[in-house]
């Protein structure tokens, strides 16, 4: 495929320019951009689906679309490819989101084609769906142009990385990770040019004032004071004069010729001071412990327990339908199998936008519960790009990926101590995401946080919740700590498995002894979480054998 000069506007707006694209049979692109940035738009010009208002388009073999929204090119797939990706060989409007998106993918790898565009492919899949999605991309053997969301995917599937930035298409380089080092280091630069730009200004308007000080000193001889007199007196140079004025204006030039530098935006970083809020000071926040829950003849856990503690940031991952969102309302519920710290002030984000009054606007949305000062909030939603006027946009008129960033800052700002997010990143562009993903770091009370993002998960959460079987599984460490000790796991042999056994109970006995007779130099709390820990991965070992 290639392109040249393509350009399409929303009225007298330019959403979409782009100067030349080629892609070629092995190229890997993904389309980057916040919200309502043109990706879709220059996507469906590219595949010839939508015609730009000028310049061409040029597209060599066919191609497969996988889209958000619309159905799949065909309707019923060979009972081969439908296994292999876990469907049903027939399309059902009835299917869920994680379902259909499965669909598509499989019409999409049934066939031969060359080239392939997906619009937002991870939308509603859980994490073996995108592992899978991850696979079938990778053995492609056509070019494919992506718009996506999921930095993991970007990471891991992308060559190039196509930027839409008010209207600008610039290709990069290199996967996503490798275009955030090329913004950072074009932000550097503009840092550095800014700084040159407004220090050779200042030097010259310097110059200049000199100048025109020296310049105003040489007063006009009188007309009866004769040239060597006046020149006793400094009077009267009028050449030195002259000289000194075309001097100046000289400066005054070069100043408005000088190529103007804008001043590279500083983004501010986003701390909550939680020092007036009550703190939970028992050990665990959460515990449950013999939970039984079945929906008809569906089981969803059976004789389960867990424990989440205090301060810790907790993520809860599964795929669709392994139970939870049961578990999170079971703990906002207070079920009786799951026990609550009485001093925890709940604080619960979930796709459900009622907490927003439609009436309000934004930042008053937000200053109605919160217990911070504006200046807080208004750094907070412009960070999630509710900048200058937007703060005072009335809810009711928020786009859905607006609504979901709303309705966050809403929660964030008030009165909590024990923060529940029900994948707060659906629908949001990547800047929000990081934006949510810097709040989330800075939050330092404790966190449980159901998602599919990866990217999110690793740099967010410091311990994992798994279900699986029936059973609650707890790893106490980063997402990458989980994912090396499951990628283990899973190569073990039974002797491997006993070995790991044997290690883990002479770390349990060591660490009951310091538990019991502790020395100063010891942290009981952390002590406590390894225990809990160590027998979380022991128990989970044993039921392996």
């Amino acid at each position: 495929m290639e392109c040249r000069d393509i350009k399409k506007y929303y009225g007298s707006r330019l959403v979409v320019g782009l100067e030349e694209l080629r892609v070629y049979s092995s190229d890997r692109i993904g389309i980057v951009g916040v919200n309502g940035s043109g990706k879709t738009t220059l996507v469906n010009m590219l595949c010839q689906r939508l015609e730009p208002d000028e310049g061409w388009v040029r597209l060599y073999g066919d191609y497969s679309y996988i889209s958000q929204l619309e159905p799949p090119e065909v309707r019923s797939l060979s009972t081969e490819t439908a296994s292999k990706f876990g469907v049903s060989d027939t399309w059902n409007e009835s299917m869920s989101g994680g379902e259909q998106t499965r669909f598509k993918l499989a019409a999409c790898f049934g066939n031969t084609r060359m080239m392939i565009f997906a619009d937002e492919p991870t939308s509603n899949v859980d994490m073996k769906g995108i592992e899978l999605m991850e696979d079938k991309f990778a053995g492609y053997e056509g070019a494919i142009i992506l718009v996506s969301h999921d930095r993991s995917l970007l990471d891991k599937i992308c060559s190039k990385i196509l930027e839409i930035e008010n209207g600008r298409v610039k290709l990069y380089s290199g996967n996503y990770s490798d275009y955030c080092m090329q913004k950072e280091q074009e932000k550097e630069r503009a840092r550095f040019e800014y700084i040159q730009y407004t220090g050779e200004r200042k030097r010259l308007e310097e110059a200049a004032i000199g100048l025109r000080q020296k310049s105003s000193s040489v007063r006009r001889a009188p007309k009866r004071m004769g040239n060597s007199e006046a020149r006793l007196h400094k009077m009267g140079n009028q050449k030195a004069k002259a000289s000194l004025e075309r001097a100046r204006k000289s400066i005054a030039t070069r100043i408005e010729q000088l190529e103007v530098k804008e001043k590279p935006a500083d983004i501010e970083g986003i701390r909550l001071d939680m020092a007036d809020i009550k703190k939970i000071y028992s050990k665990i926040v959460i515990e449950g412990s013999k939970i039984n829950k079945a929906f008809g003849n569906k089981v969803i856990f059976k004789d389960a327990g867990f424990t989440i503690m205090n301060g810790s940031k907790t993520a809860l991952i599964g795929p669709n339908g392994c139970g939870k969102t049961t578990l999170v309302k079971m703990i906002l519920d207070r079920d009786p199998s799951v026990r609550v710290s009485s001093a925890a002030r709940i604080g619960y984000f979930s796709q459900d936008m009622s907490i927003l009054d439609e009436k309000l606007s934004v930042l008053e949305n937000v200053m109605k519960t919160g217990i911070y000062n504006e200046s807080i909030a208004r750094t907070l939603l412009a960070r999630l790009l509710f900048k200058r006027e937007d703060v005072y946009k009335p809810a009711g008129v928020l786009s859905g990926g607006e609504r979901v960033k709303a309705a966050f800052a809403k929660i964030l700002m008030e009165d909590i101590n024990l923060l529940i997010l029900d994948e707060p990143t659906n629908y949001l562009d990547i800047p929000s995401v990081e934006a949510i993903e810097e709040a989330l770091c800075g939050f330092d009370r404790t966190l449980l946080l159901v998602s599919h993002d990866r990217s999110l998960i690793g740099k967010v959460a410091d311990s994992i919740i798994t279900i699986e079987n029936y059973k609650i599984n707890v790893y106490n460490g980063t997402y990458e700590e989980y994912l090396n000790r499951r990628s283990k796991a899973a190569g073990n042999t039974k002797e491997d498995i006993e070995k790991q056994i044997m290690v883990l109970q002479n770390r349990l006995s060591d660490i009951i002894g310091r538990l019991s007779m502790p020395s100063k130099k010891d942290d009981l709390e952390a002590l406590d979480r390894e225990y809990k820990g160590v027998l979380g991965e022991l128990k989970r070992l044993k039921e392996e054998i």
